[in-house]
């Protein structure tokens, strides 16, 4: 059992640094593009920055499900994941919680699909936040033009 969680503490480690650094460069990217423009509550601007911290956010998180997927289809024994896209879907239903229960791991290789289920609560609460934080902050810049407008 050792061996399984360390394994998933390592795959834990390499997604957390891919969504590190995928949303500080996003940020990064928003800060320089739209700093200092003063309509940026205009609806086309808002609904850019808006779609592309959604794409930004599932592009990482279908990198992160394939790093799982690839470490499945590597580490499991043969015939538990034979495909790529076998290994993918039991990843996405992992990450994601849905845990439809159509595909398994058994014995001590269970542990690692717990420890999946817990990153994916972990990073897309993440995710949340930082979406969160970017509609907050796109209400604000709207706020503050229509009052520096209405003077």
């Amino acid at each position: 059992m050792l061996k399984y969680s360390l394994l998933g503490i390592l795959l834990v480690a390499t997604t957390v640094i891919i969504h590190a650094v995928g949303t500080t460069v996003w940020l990064r990217h928003l800060s320089i593009r739209f700093a200092g423009i003063a309509d940026l509550h205009h609806l086309s601007r808002s609904l850019r920055i808006l779609i592309g911290t959604i794409v930004v956010l599932t592009i990482l998180h279908t990198l992160q499900i394939v790093v799982w997927a690839l470490a499945y289809l590597y580490l499991l024994p043969e015939n538990v994941l034979d495909t790529f896209e076998e290994a993918t879907y039991f990843s996405f239903v992992t990450f994601t919680t849905l845990g439809y229960g159509d595909i398994t791991l058994a014995g001590a290789w269970r542990i690692l699909s717990g420890i999946e289920a817990l990153n994916g609560v972990l990073l897309l609460g993440w995710s949340t936040a930082l979406l969160f934080t970017v509609v907050q902050r796109t209400w604000k810049d709207m706020l503050r033009q229509d009052a520096n407008n209405n003077k």
